[in-house]
């Protein structure tokens, strides 16, 4: 596949910078794969498009606040964000985390890096370009100088500084495992009126987790799509939502992922049987669906892996069309945007 079919004209006026005052508000275009039709409904009526038996899957990861803004002894301006915990007895700390690092100059192992509030971090290591591992200076737990110090990181399409409200407004209703820098957006549109809703008539909830790092936002550089590599991201998968998934599968409810990230962990648990693990997966045009029957998604970013996936669940033409569609009728774009579900 090229990049070029990965193309579409977004106008800049519909990237939303902003959430609706009410989550389940949202507009909601529904997109048949077999007929390559498109209707439009509100998301709080995502019980009269779902069904009982059916099998809906979220993603419970929890953002947390993982942009730090630091200095050099130096006085020089550097900022992290933070990626995970490593963990590694090996480099004498057992609270070291990895981090993106943008600075003016490269940083030298050991360097000393202080927050604002005094904090010093210490540079432990470095991976690649513009990795790095950090520590603090005290002993403290970073997770503990994050939730002080750091902001959370909104996507580089939402031209505006971070909000307290974001800290609610960018975090779905059912999160519970802190882990990822960027919130499972298709996830923000649930109220837990909608999903008492949708349990009433029926429809299985059921949880997962997958920590979404970096690695979705960087987008497709190589002429062909196939040669792009995703960064690995952790998912686990507990044992009563792989016996929900099994149950759904022998009594015909359809599954029904709630965003890329669920989607990526479902395929990835039908190719390895891991129930957790980290995944690579990169799922584009000519991928084999294996376990995941229905879609919940948002708009995306042209060149973007998350477009690619979605062109793979339901086709590139169908997927354009739809764009189109959503462009003409002045759907809103990326995370705080309107939803999508193909069926």
């Amino acid at each position: 596949m090229k990049l070029s079919e990965l193309e579409y004209n977004l106008p800049a006026d519909l990237i939303a910078q902003e959430p609706l005052p009410n989550r389940d508000d949202a507009r909601l275009q529904i997109v048949d794969r077999k007929s390559r039709t498109v209707e439009h409904s509100r998301f709080y009526k995502l019980h009269q498009h779902l069904r009982e038996g059916d099998l809906l899957i979220l993603n419970d990861t929890r953002v947390f606040p993982a942009r730090l803004k630091a200095r050099k002894e130096s006085g020089g301006e550097v900022e992290l964000l933070l990626l995970r915990c490593e963990n590694n007895p090996n480099n004498g700390n057992d609270n070291a985390w990895l981090a993106l690092c943008k600075s003016h100059r490269p940083l030298k192992d050991n360097a000393r890096l202080l927050l604002e509030d005094g904090t010093a971090l210490r540079l432990l290591g470095q991976r690649r370009t513009g990795r790095v591992v950090v520590a603090a200076e005290n002993g403290r737990a970073l997770e503990e100088i994050a939730q002080q110090n750091a902001t959370l990181a909104l996507p580089h399409y939402i031209r505006r500084e971070v909000r307290p409200d974001d800290s609610s407004d960018y975090q779905t209703v059912y999160a519970r495992q802190t882990g990822a820098i960027a919130a499972p957006t298709a996830g923000l549109h649930f109220s837990e009126e909608l999903l008492q809703r949708l349990r009433s008539q029926g429809v299985r909830i059921a949880q997962l987790t997958l920590h979404i790092g970096p690695g979705t936002f960087v987008p497709i550089r190589s002429g062909e799509v196939e040669s792009h590599s995703m960064e690995a991201e952790w998912y686990s998968i507990p044992d009563p939502s792989i016996s929900a998934i099994d149950h759904a599968r022998r009594t015909g409810g359809r599954i029904v992922a709630v965003g890329t990230s669920v989607t990526r962990a479902l395929e990835s648990y039908a190719i390895t049987a891991d129930h957790d693990g980290f995944t690579g997966l990169f799922i584009h045009p000519g991928f084999r669906f294996k376990l995941t029957d229905a879609m919940i998604t948002n708009f995306h970013m042209p060149h973007s892996t998350v477009l690619a996936l979605v062109m793979a669940f339901a086709g590139r033409d169908v997927i354009l069309n739809a764009y189109r569609d959503a462009i003409r009728h002045r759907y809103r774009f990326l995370s705080y945007g309107d939803a999508m579900l193909i069926v």
